[in-house]
């Protein structure tokens, strides 16, 4: 069935209204390249974790509980997700209520995911990287590789990634790095960072591209997802806006879709809980849910500026720091930029040797 909310006419914010970032755009609607299939399926790909970050909805939710029946996605699942993305090119988003690479079969599904034309963004708090399995993940051409960091000091460190080493992160981190550039892998390598208080985040950006040489950095605005956890706001370094909700559709039912570890598929990745179910993996594909009722109702309403009336958005902390430019593409195409002018300068020096592993 042909989706048929393409690109409509919707009031832009007036200039005086916007950031120096741009965060608005003039139509909205599925972006073109989203039209047939999501840009990126978002993919709660386990939910154990070997952290207690205060700033998790998992950590101050009882989510991670419901998920005992399948802590795991399991092999079947990603491989149906994979399968049907590949063609597309789509981005795999590896997430979840955990840490990713605590899956028993991490690298293996991510580098299948690779094999069949996926691309795949991997998000970690790098803890669990071993020589092996960064250089895996580097030969397979994992498109990006994202540290979640937090600090740039081990005293703050302590506090955000709670039962995380810190000297583990930067020896892990530099070896991947010095990998990456060893290999000359097409791999982007970046770090990112909660703005929240208690946190310098311009240091922790400074350190983590100037010191660690990561590709690019990723300063995030503290989230509160909602009813479902105990997270307030207040604790937030940064709460200005990026969208006027009353004027801006929400774009992530226009280019992502979020799928838990059973194959449940989310309307978006507000609802961590999975309160919504647009349709099952396996039972549906992928490009029919992407074009079913439950999305076209959803962007429908936020089409014609109604989407406050969905109760689930209405009562969304989140959707005012969605962006519609200053986004994960952005992110991507910077940090593209950045590793081919590391590579071209590598390639002057013939005697470039990675730095010891041990």
């Amino acid at each position: 069935m042909a989706e048929h909310v393409v690109s409509v006419p919707f009031p832009a914010v007036p200039k005086k209204k916007r950031e120096q970032v741009v965060h608005t755009q003039e139509q909205y609607g599925l972006r073109p390249e989203a039209s047939e299939f999501p840009m990126m399926l978002v993919l709660s790909f386990v939910y154990p974790c070997n952290a207690l970050c205060p700033h998790c909805p998992y950590t101050n939710s009882n989510i991670r509980d419901t998920y005992k029946d399948a802590p795991y996605m399991s092999e079947e699942i990603f491989k149906k997700i994979a399968d049907e993305s590949g063609p597309h090119g789509a981005y795999l988003r590896i997430s979840g209520g955990g840490e990713p690479m605590l899956h028993p079969r991490s690298w293996e599904l991510l580098v299948y995911a690779k094999s069949m034309g996926c691309k795949v963004g991997l998000i970690t708090n790098g803890s669990c990287f071993t020589e092996r399995n960064s250089r895996l993940l580097l030969e397979a051409g994992v498109d990006m590789i994202e540290f979640s960091v937090d600090a740039c000091d081990e005293k703050t460190y302590d506090v955000v990634r709670k039962g995380l080493k810190w000297e583990r992160l930067l020896k892990n981190a530099r070896r991947m790095l010095a990998m990456r550039d060893n290999l000359r892998s097409t791999s982007k390598i970046i770090a990112s960072g909660v703005d929240q208080k208690g946190v310098d985040i311009e240091a922790v950006e400074r350190f983590w591209r100037d010191e660690m040489g990561v590709d690019n950095f990723i300063k995030r605005k503290f989230l509160t997802w909602g009813v479902n956890t105990s997270l307030d706001s207040s604790r937030s370094a940064d709460p200005a806006a990026y969208l006027n909700t009353d004027e801006v559709p929400c774009p992530f039912i226009f280019e992502r879709l979020n799928i838990d570890s059973r194959g449940n598929v989310m309307v978006c990745g507000y609802d961590i809980s999975a309160n919504t179910s647009m349709g099952i993996v396996g039972k549906q594909s992928i490009r029919d849910i992407w074009h079913g009722e439950g999305f076209r109702f959803y962007r429908e309403k936020h089409l014609a500026n109604r989407g406050s009336e969905i109760l689930m958005c209405a009562s969304c902390p989140d959707w005012k720091y969605r962006s519609w430019q200053h986004n994960y593409w952005k992110v991507v195409d910077n940090a593209e930029t950045v590793r081919q002018q590391k590579m071209s300068k590598l390639s002057e020096h013939d005697d470039f040797q990675t730095p010891s592993m041990e």
